[in-house]
């Protein structure tokens, strides 16, 4: 009889090895190879469900092919590209809890009145009961919404054979298992096998597919990294737990823009889309305190203004602290140094806390003036004027470079009642159709002269 064969598999990008090894030779990640037991004469579940293709010429496709399914949610659908595309298959990732199972119920309850066919929830975590009492907390339940608790793909394969469907969501990929491979439900050997046979099957139908998958703290179960390779969109559900603003990212759409973000507000009664997020990021009207900044962000093709806040406080020297939220670490530190070098604002003995209003992570350059702006403005006890917005990448010679998306970002300042911005002096030179007061600046200590002192 053959051998069953052991290897190992990372967890965070998939790679197999015959032998145990302290870095991954894929990913370089440490720690991260898993044991797998596969039997010998097992063959890969997936296959038998390709079937025999048929080669079709490009120029016979017609466009119906691809008609968009609408969720009934105005933000999944912008990230999506204008909605679900038939026998597409969608990983939604994020930490447990964060929401993921919510929007797809509402999602589903959404689509199932809208389409003549059911749509079928498979929850292999909960209880269909547990999945009624959320569903009632979210307001009315359509009757065209099929509950499956069912954890083996074999058997989940058979109920979406056997009935006419318009949408299948799996909940989640780490509990469903293929029985032909001897490894727990959540190994990288049965969450890539039961996706490949999950995808395989929705291509096959035509019917659009939803996954989720959990994204742990420690990285220990396989997570969406081994499956964004499978599928055709992936979005990651981004949230602070203390805040009730949550960001749906996409981070690869073969049918639409990457980068794309839609916006919600975790309530009572479900994740609400947000089309203002502007007005949900700023804390108040009042906007002159002394360490506080406005600047825009830019994600995906929406933009939006963030408050940024800083307080700075006499600390001890040699052990200063930096506390930095929802903006780098080292990107705050270079700004910090920035400051002294350049401006000569000494803070070696100052503690320095930088907090980004809402829960929101601000990664791009074109908040570092405002960043600078608002520690400066903390320290030296100034603020700036009421309706004034900062925009401007920092060099480390203190020089404001270009930010792209100028004029966007300036028009949705000027939507919210915004009428001064400070912005690079090279951006200035090329704005068009732009109400707002302009205030080019060239360097950090141009900038720093727009402070006014509190009264």
């Amino acid at each position: 009889m053959a051998k069953d064969k052991i290897f190992f598999s990372c967890s965070e990008c998939g790679y197999n090895t015959g032998n145990w090894v302290g870095k991954c030779p894929g990913c370089g990640a440490w720690d991260t190879l898993v044991e797998e037991l596969v039997k010998k004469e097992q063959k890969q579940a997936s296959k038998s469900l390709l079937g025999d293709g048929k080669a079709v010429l490009l120029s016979k496709i017609t466009g119906d092919d691809a008609i968009r399914i609408s969720c009934g949610d105005s933000e999944l659908d912008r990230i999506l590209g204008g909605g679900l595309v038939a026998g597409s298959a969608v990983l939604i990732g994020g930490d447990p809890g964060i929401g993921k199972s919510t929007l797809l119920l509402q999602s589903a309850n959404k689509i199932a009145e809208s389409r003549d066919k059911p749509v079928l929830y498979v929850t292999a975590e909960e209880s269909a009961r547990q999945i009624k009492l959320r569903a009632e907390r979210l307001g009315d339940i359509s009757n065209n919404i099929l509950i499956l608790a069912e954890n083996s793909v074999a058997n989940i394969l058979k109920i979406c054979h056997s009935t006419e469907l318009s949408l299948i969501i799996i909940d989640s990929i780490q509990m469903v298992y293929w029985e032909e491979i001897k490894s727990a439900p959540g190994s990288v050997a049965q969450v890539r096998e039961s996706a490949a046979g999950l995808v395989a099957m929705s291509k096959r139908l035509n019917v659009p597919l939803f996954i989720v998958g959990h994204v742990t703290k420690d990285g220990a179960i396989a997570g969406p990294k081994v499956l964004e390779h499978m599928v055709d969109a992936v979005l990651y559900f981004e949230g602070d737990q203390h805040h009730s603003a949550r960001i749906l990212r996409a981070v690869k759409n073969r049918f639409g823009a990457v980068g794309e973000i839609g916006i919600y507000e975790m309530a009572s009664d479900g994740l609400l889309p947000i089309n203002d997020p502007s007005r949900l990021f700023l804390s108040s009207s009042d906007y002159k305190t002394e360490g506080t900044a406005i600047t825009a962000s830019i994600e995906g093709t929406r933009p939006f203004l963030v408050e940024v806040q800083a307080l700075v406080t006499t600390g001890y020297a040699g052990s200063a602290k930096r506390r930095i939220s929802g903006a780098d670490n080292n990107r705050v530190s270079m700004l910090i140094a920035v400051l002294e070098k350049r401006c000569e604002i000494s803070m070696y003995d100052q503690d320095v806390f930088v907090n980004v209003v809402g829960g929101v992570q601000l990664d791009e350059p074109s908040a570092d003036l405002s960043l600078i702006m608002a520690i400066a403005g903390s320290i030296k006890n100034c603020s700036l004027s009421q309706r004034t917005i900062c925009l401007g990448e920092v060099g480390l010679g203190g020089e404001i470079r270009p930010v792209s998306y100028i004029e966007q970002r300036l028009k949705e300042a000027e939507r919210l009642g915004f009428d001064r911005a400070i912005i690079p002096i090279e951006n200035a030179k090329k704005l068009k159709k732009i109400k707002m007061e302009v205030t080019p600046v060239k360097e950090v200590e141009d900038a720093l002269q727009n402070l006014e002192r509190k009264l």
